[in-house]
């Protein structure tokens, strides 16, 4: 098994920086002992114009075996022989990866103390693989690190026998990638996409490769267009390790398009407290208020957009008129709590049938909340700056479309009727606006106007004479004239 790293450089900048980056001395052959073998760095050539490092890593089959006690490919094949007969110690899988990032660990985190800016300089680089297995083909490999950055990606099909030719190509292929990248980066795209071309990894995946996949694929695995094979296939098809790996992937990408850190979107949960408001019967009267509202529009489809903790989806549950429940929230963690209230992992399948939790963000068009009898937005709008509230706007009202759409939101004139609120303070410390009674209704009649709607509205809780009610409802029925300028405007961008 074996992969060669070349660079080119001058004397000013000479190539065999190469072995500062590697932490490994071009004029030395080193070795290092692995769980499978032994790996051994070296250099066939170092000069100021040109330096390649090797990397051959030598598999013990006996160690491979013994070490898999008929686990995963290699340690329980069909048959006795095979378990020491196999490509194992010549084709390029997750042995090399391992490899790879124990010898190189420190490069491949990008850390060098003796050369700190060229650790973080694109370098012309050349990396050669003389045999990987691909299970997908050339093709397979190119969709994999050509969006990547590399300027060329050479997958070379190696035949099953070059005296044979009618007998075809194997499963293997020579690759070759070059283009100017961080050498961080190329290690890490190695060390992710070797296991995924393979398709198989010689050691149990346990819930810790999900953090290992999301920190090699820092900065290229969330925007990559073959993410869900990648992470698939990296996780061995475990489907929850892929789960969660996917919907921190989701993550990353939503904080991405937004400009912001992770933890700035992922924090619809509190921490230290539950973030269901107190006092808790109007919490349980807004429920009640949107269920009653639902039974009467007839749903039975219904999407709860920013569903945080799943109190509402709980509730819709309860009910067998509501057949469809899908909760819709941008925090991971939230969704986690969600699952948790409602023991999906104990519910019966007929139930289990009924509802879904999905990650994303009510700021983006969605296909998958297309079709849906009814939407609640409760207690959801005043999270979002105003600025973003056109796009939820048309995600919900131009885009999913559903018959019905439920919008609960604090009433700010009621606040002075709470004693433990300081004047001029909102309801909660995310809250970015909280409207009046007047504010509410202007943007809801718009709403409904541009969008072939009709908005009635209902008080919920106490309907002060001098103030209103503490939380305020629209309900918007969608028309029988659905081709509205605006819809068509949005329809035809």
């Amino acid at each position: 098994m074996f992969l060669t790293i070349s660079t080119t450089g001058n004397p000013e900048r000479p190539a065999t920086d190469l072995g500062f980056l590697l932490h490994k001395h071009p004029e030395r052959a080193q070795s290092f002992p692995t769980s499978h073998g032994t790996a051994h760095v070296l250099y066939p050539e170092a000069s100021a114009e040109r330096c390649t490092a090797a990397l051959l890593l030598e598999v013990d089959p006996v160690a491979l075996v013994r070490r898999g006690k008929g686990k995963g490919r290699g340690g329980a094949p069909d048959s006795a022989l095979a378990q020491y007969v196999n490509d194992r110690p010549y084709a390029a899988s997750s042995l090399l990866a391992v490899a790879l990032a124990k010898v190189f660990k420190t490069a491949l985190h990008g850390d060098c103390k003796a050369m700190p800016e060229r650790a973080a300089a694109p370098l012309p680089l050349r990396i050669e693989v003389p045999a990987v297995p691909a299970r997908g083909g050339a093709d397979l490999v190119r969709a994999l690190f050509g969006p990547l950055g590399w300027s060329a990606v050479e997958a070379e099909p190696v035949a099953l026998d070059a005296e044979f030719p009618e007998w075809g190509d194997s499963r293997y292929v020579r690759l070759v990638l070059e283009g100017e990248l961080r050498l961080a980066d190329a290690l890490n795209h190695l060390y992710v996409l070797l296991p995924v071309l393979d398709d198989a990894k010689h050691y149990w995946v346990a819930p810790d490769e999900v953090d290992k996949l999301l920190r090699a694929g820092d900065g290229w695995l969330a925007g990559h267009p073959e993410r869900k094979l990648i992470t698939e296939r990296y996780l061995s098809r475990r489907r929850g390790l892929a789960r969660e790996a996917a919907e921190r992937l989701e993550l990353v990408r939503l904080a991405e398009a937004e400009g912001l850190d992770v933890e700035d979107v992922d924090n619809a949960v509190d921490e230290t407290t539950d973030t269901e408001e107190r006092p808790v019967p109007l919490a349980q009267r807004r429920r009640d208020a949107i269920l009653s509202a639902l039974r009467g529009a007839g749903a039975a489809r219904v999407l709860d957009l920013g569903c945080g903790q799943g109190q509402l989806v709980q509730a819709l549950l309860k009910d067998p008129r509501f057949t469809e429940v899908v909760g819709v929230d941008v925090s991971v963690r939230a969704l986690t709590v969600a699952a948790r209230r409602l023991r999906l992992d104990r519910m019966g399948e007929r139930q289990a049938a009924r509802v879904k939790l999905v990650q994303g963000s009510l700021a983006y068009t969605d296909k998958r909340l297309t079709g849906y009898d009814a939407a609640v937005l409760s207690e959801v709008i005043e999270h979002l700056d105003l600025p973003r509230l056109p796009a939820l706007e048309y995600a919900v009202f131009g885009s999913a479309r559903p018959r019905t759409v439920l919008v609960t939101t604090p009433n700010v004139e009621y606040n002075v009727r709470w004693e433990s609120l300081p004047a001029g303070r909102v309801r909660h410390s995310d809250h970015r606006f909280e409207w009046t009674r007047e504010e509410f209704r202007n943007w809801a009649v718009r709403v409904a106007e541009e969008y072939g709607y009709e908005a009635g509205f209902t008080p919920v809780g106490p309907d002060d004479p001098e103030v209103g009610p503490p939380t305020q409802m629209a309900v918007f029925t969608r028309t029988a004239n659905e081709n509205n300028d605006k819809n068509q405007k949005e329809g035809q961008a």
